[in-house]
């Protein structure tokens, strides 16, 4: 399982004939400021930072500071600054970025004085004169002091793209970087409805929500520390484009990251105003992005498509399809044949009591609404007893996230106390758990739980 599904496509704008000049600088530093229809350009060429207009019109009004593709013909936007507070560009109002003597990046407008628009907000304590702010050739904006010490970049404030060397962060570090928004609009930078990210509950998952409500769902994180790779042909392309993406444990902090292979074209991920996380390339053949993959890419991927204690099963040809965990029957078989999974599963003998066993299966991706119980050196033994002692815990799954590198023996202990939602079988894979599921029938004489081998048959239910 990916912990970086799918991704990319979002402001790409016709480019208009009122966009800035480029000019030959990287940088900015204090007493020179940046106005609207100049630009700087990273050092390589493959970005721009200047302000530009979102709408079709050849009056700008509302102006916003960006980061976009340099030297493509289609304006393609990979950063904004101050999506919530748009400049205006009118006789009496110029937007400016400027770089403050408190290593500051500032967009003031001069109606009321200079009025601020947005800030980089870089701590008082971190701030050095003199500073500046370079726009690296990765797309990351970075402010940096006189010693070379980087006081803050935009890579850590995220809008609705990732990039290369982006960092999505999980556990540990205090810094920023945990989620994408999408546009509001084709036309509109404001934050819109949708958003990707890691779950600030467990710090566990990734989700694609619209509002509040889950769309997709990455499972709790295994642990697993790894590199994998995915290969895309495109057509009349000199060469496949290889993504090669990580999840990383530095001891500090775990994150996912992606990189290109060299020589790859323009590649990102984006979250959609209309609620899709793409996978987008540039094609110089057909001058337009190419979208490589889609998230969520199936009814089968959509949150809780197969309903309480239903599961969808990856591992079967030619699709995907709903199945009842073992010991479960459809809630409505009318509704299961047709193709309508929403209504779930319900148990063929309900449990009485605590003196039942648990079923291990493997392969799975964890339900979601779990609880996270036991301290972080809890072992699988007192997972299991946790559970098994709590007559209202249905389920369990434990993982060791540390695998033995130096910050220590880090495990995690989920169970389930209500219906089992947004389940997966996914067959092997580092990402999956092993999901112990209690089975009424399964008893011992002396009362105590027990566990059933996964050697054994997982799933009796077999509906589709």
């Amino acid at each position: 399982m990916d912990w970086l599904p799918l991704a990319c496509s979002t402001a790409v704008l016709i480019l208009l004939t009122f966009l800035p000049l480029s000019a030959s600088e990287d940088r900015l530093v204090p007493g020179q400021p940046l106005s609207f229809g100049t630009t700087i350009v990273s050092d390589g060429g493959a970005f721009a930072l200047g302000f530009f207009n979102p709408s079709n019109t050849t009056t700008p009004s509302r102006l916003y500071l960006a980061i976009w593709y340099n030297g493509i013909p289609e304006i393609t936007t990979v950063w904004v600054a101050n999506r919530e507070t748009p400049a205006t560009n009118n006789a009496s109002s110029a937007p400016i970025l400027s770089l403050t003597n408190t290593s500051n990046l500032v967009i003031s407008d001069s109606s009321g004085g200079k009025r601020i628009l947005w800030t980089t907000n870089v701590a008082s304590e971190l701030s050095s004169s003199p500073s500046t702010a370079v726009l690296l050739n990765t797309g990351n904006l970075v402010i940096r002091s006189s010693n070379g010490t980087m006081l803050w970049q935009s890579f850590d404030h995220h809008t609705d793209t990732l990039l290369p060397g982006m960092n999505l962060r999980m556990k540990y570090s205090p810094r920023a970087g945990g989620r994408l928004v999408s546009w509001k609009g084709p036309g509109d930078p404001t934050p819109g409805r949708f958003s990707y990210g890691i779950d600030a509950k467990t710090l566990l998952q990734v989700y694609l929500w619209d509002g509040l409500r889950p769309v997709a769902r990455i499972g709790p994180w295994t642990g697993y520390v790894v590199k994998s790779e995915r290969r895309y042909q495109l057509a009349n392309a000199s060469a496949d484009i290889i993504i090669y993406m990580a999840v990383v444990d530095n001891d500090y902090e775990i994150y996912i990251t992606y990189s290109l292979s060299d020589g790859a074209p323009r590649t990102r991920y984006v979250l959609t105003y209309s609620g899709e996380f793409q996978l987008q390339s540039w094609s110089s053949m057909s001058t337009a992005w190419t979208v490589l993959e889609t998230w969520p890419s199936s009814d089968c991927a959509r949150y809780g498509h197969c309903g309480p204690y239903g599961y969808c099963d990856e591992t079967t040809t030619p699709a995907p399809t709903c199945r009842c965990l073992d010991g479960f029957d459809p809630a409505s078989m009318e509704e299961w044949t047709s193709g309508r999974f929403s209504t779930g599963c319900r148990r063929k003998e309900a449990l009485r009591g605590c003196g039942h066993g648990f079923l291990a299966l493997t392969g799975m991706k964890s339900p979601d609404r779990f609880m996270l119980v036991g301290g972080n050196s809890s072992t699988m033994e007192e997972c299991s007893a946790e559970c098994g002692r709590n007559c209202s815990c249905v389920a369990y799954a434990y993982a060791n996230l540390g695998n033995g590198r130096s910050r220590g023996d880090i495990a995690r202990c989920l169970v389930w106390t209500g219906e089992l939602v947004d389940t997966v079988k996914i067959g092997a894979d580092p990402g999956t758990d092993t999901l112990y599921l209690r089975i009424a029938g399964l008893e011992t004489t002396d009362g105590n739980w027990y566990q059933i081998s996964p050697s054994m048959s997982m799933f009796s239910s077999d509906y589709s």
